[in-house]
């Protein structure tokens, strides 16, 4: 019987017709899913994929008896409890890097929006107002563009943003490799008294929630523009809203919301609505077609891979290895502590009945210990019984 594949939130055709292809049984569903809901539905599935918008709680885990791997078909994982995944041996992927362009290109056409107020301007047209005026209009060129978060959509938005003629700086906690002519500020404050406009593009570690409010718009200049694409948690959206009521930010871009429907049939609520010259978009800065087909492809055959041969390379929360398969044998992995004694259980089992590993790989990762391992003899249950009893184990698979 085949094994089963849920794939929620629109997640791109590509992954669907890639699982399919390769023998599995999918299930597609448009939006994420409530938790009782979503209980229900994960109890037989393998592999599970889901965007930003479902929460995999340590409740659902308990109910996925059957989950080998789990897929974001995202950059976050946030969304994710991934101590409990890796307590239950539940490999999780992402995808990185495939959507960077898109989000850098939406942050620079936002920019280009609001320092124009095209938004307004064109509200205006289609309600039949005519308001041909320069007031707070602006070229890009030549104003300083203030960087938060200076990794990979940072750093791709600050190359954009210099194309256009705009200075560029940037402020992050790590230490990072400045490209062109980026500038580094020593400190938040610093970003914020000489930026034109402020693009947040931190990661949804939980000590960056409540991260941007009253103090940060304070520090900021008059007249200034702000853009948040990275997480709806790290901004207090009321006191932005304060901050364009009382006109020191004339300008915003959020694409991200502390709170954000499950699908398209919830209704939507911010305090931000219907304010002047603020741009809202529904979590789309990664939503283009190449980017999600890219998405849809990289993490469904990060996710096969694993399944398939137990490669956990690029994986968010287990030790990274790769063996290549082999014909005709058996391959198994083996999911556990990383204390001494283990890999010796192991190696007795297999030299008391005589067979042979052809080849293995281990590596190790914080408080985890990963092997896979290829052995010349079929891997019967009770042997496989034997390996699952070795101290330390977390979880064996056969594939």
């Amino acid at each position: 019987m085949a094994e089963k594949v849920l794939l929620l939130e629109n997640i791109n055709p590509i992954a669907g017709k890639i699982f399919y292809e390769n023998g599995f049984k999918v299930e597609s569903l448009p939006g994420s899913l409530h938790q009782n809901d979503l209980h229900k539905k994960v109890k037989d599935i393998s592999i599970l994929g889901i965007r930003s918008k479902t929460y995999i709680s340590k409740e659902v885990l308990n109910y996925a008896d059957s989950l080998k791997v789990l897929g974001a078909y995202c950059i976050g994982t946030d969304q994710i409890n991934i101590p409990e995944c890796s307590a239950k041996g539940v490999a999780i992927f992402n995808a990185p890097y495939s959507n960077t362009r898109s989000v850098a290109e939406l942050v620079m056409g936002d920019i280009t929006m609001l320092l124009r107020g095209i938004f307004d301007k064109s509200r205006d047209m289609h309600n039949g107002i005519w308001n041909k005026s320069s007031e707070n209009s602006s070229e890009v060129r030549g104003k300083t563009l203030g960087i938060v978060g200076y990794g990979h959509i940072g750093s791709q938005a600050a190359d954009l943003a210099e194309r256009k003629g705009m200075n560029v700086v940037y402020f992050d906690l790590v230490p990072q490799q400045s490209r062109g002519n980026v500038k580094k500020c020593n400190s938040l404050e610093e970003l914020l008294k000489i930026s034109d406009v402020v693009t947040l593009h931190v990661d949804g570690r939980e000590r960056n929630r409540g991260f941007f409010g009253k103090k940060e718009f304070e520090a900021m200049k008059d007249k200034s523009y702000f853009l948040n694409l990275s997480r709806g948690f790290v901004l207090d959206e009321y006191a932005l809203a304060e901050y364009i009521d009382n006109g020191k930010i004339i300008g915003a871009a959020i694409d991200v919301f502390q709170k954000e429907p499950l699908n398209n049939n919830e209704e939507f609520k911010s305090p931000l609505q219907n304010k002047k010259n603020v741009i809202l978009t529904p979590h789309i800065g990664g939503n283009t077609r190449e980017a999600q087909e890219d998405i849809a492809s990289f993490v469904s055959n990060k996710l096969i891979s694993f399944y398939l041969n137990g490669d956990t390379s690029l994986s968010v929360n287990l030790p990274p290895t790769i063996l290549e398969p082999e014909d005709h044998k058996t391959r198994f992995s083996h999911l556990h502590k990383n204390v001494p004694g283990v890999m010796a259980g192991l190696s007795d089992i297999f030299a008391n009945h005589k067979i042979n590993i052809s080849s293995q790989s281990l590596k190790t990762k914080d408080n985890l210990g990963y092997l896979i391992a290829t052995i010349d003899s079929p891997l019967y249950d009770g042997l496989a019984d034997e390996l699952k009893k070795v101290d330390g184990t977390i979880r064996l698979r056969i594939m």
